[in-house]
């Protein structure tokens, strides 16, 4: 059996101190925490980037642990997990070779294969963007007619950057050449970035519906929510698609993002649109956080993902 992931080598050492599963083969869980800290570099410089630190960062983060497992949290209305025995556990990193900057890919792609096979549900932590393609790869047989959910200030539609076709700037558009992945739903745009005006016009061509933040604050989540259709739903965040005065550690902070009470919002609804098949969490830059709050708000990002989904009956 080839090894796709590794212990975290952070304090404590899981997400939660949720038991540890390295044995992909033989997972038994409902929700299987995972991290994906290299994304495809742009320069060879670029492989070691902040984000990949993100990912032991944010298990290392949490200072409160027996409390955010137990006791009474008022964003689900009752503890994390409802009472209930719900598996979840954390797969550590994935295996990633700094010679062969492609296998981490590879190996990302196979252990989530094995996940969904196991019937768990992936929450990733990258890493940047790029981690997002292999995971939208092993979507392949899950479900056909997929809406991918991005929050980000960017629209992610390049095609290549420096030859390179898998990094950072180019999820969204590898996502739209899956035959799975159908509607795309991109929310909190704004600001300048990845997007040439070309980018924009193969975006709308292809249809995707692109909300921008300001869109988001004048009318609402429910009226987001009210242009994603029902069905299977992937959802993608990118840290920078948040206001940088909750998320500031992030490298590309742009004004107006999305609140913490919109992000929640938008959470709790997609989880009752349809099976939310997994969630990935990117673009965290560690040493750019002030006082821990991006930290702060992307483990409650997952914790809202986790007791959202128990309490739609997901596992049942």
């Amino acid at each position: 059996m080839t090894q796709l992931t590794e212990p975290p080598r952070s304090a404590p050492r899981t997400f939660l101190e949720f038991p540890f599963a390295p044995d992909l083969d033989a997972l038994e869980a409902d929700i299987a925490i995972l991290g994906i800290p290299f994304g495809m570099p742009y320069v060879p410089s670029d492989l070691g980037n902040e984000q990949s630190r993100a990912p032991d960062a944010l298990r290392g983060a949490s200072a409160h642990v027996d409390y955010t497992r137990n006791s009474y949290d008022f964003d689900l209305g009752g503890p994390l997990l409802n009472g209930r025995d719900i598996r979840v556990v954390d797969c550590g990193n994935v295996v990633a070779d700094m010679g062969d900057p492609a296998a981490q890919y590879s190996n990302a792609e196979a252990a989530l294969r094995k996940i969904f096979k196991a019937g768990a549900t992936p929450i990733c932590i990258g890493g940047d963007h790029g981690i997002p393609i292999p995971i939208f790869r092993a979507l392949e047989g899950m479900e056909t007619g997929i809406t991918l959910v991005q929050v980000d200030a960017h629209i992610d539609w390049r095609d290549d950057v420096n030859g390179e076709r898998h990094g950072f700037s180019s999820p969204i558009r590898r996502a739209s050449e899956m035959g799975w992945i159908d509607k795309i739903v991109q929310v909190g745009i704004r600001s300048f970035g990845s997007a040439r005006p070309q980018e924009v016009e193969v975006a709308r061509a292809y249809g995707a519906d692109i909300i921008t933040a300001y869109e988001v604050h004048e009318a609402g989540i429910a009226s987001v929510l009210e242009r994603i259709p029902e069905g299977p739903i992937y959802l993608t965040v990118d840290a920078d698609g948040l206001d940088p005065t909750i998320m500031p550690g992030v490298m590309a902070q742009a004004p107006g993002g999305l609140t913490w009470v919109q992000m929640r919002a938008l959470i709790h609804g997609v989880i009752g649109k349809g099976r939310l098949l997994g969630m990935d969490i990117v673009e965290m830059a560690p040493a750019r956080d002030v006082g821990g709050i991006t930290m702060v708000h992307a483990e409650r990002m997952i914790c809202n993902f986790i007791g959202a989904s128990v309490r739609a009956g997901y596992y049942d």
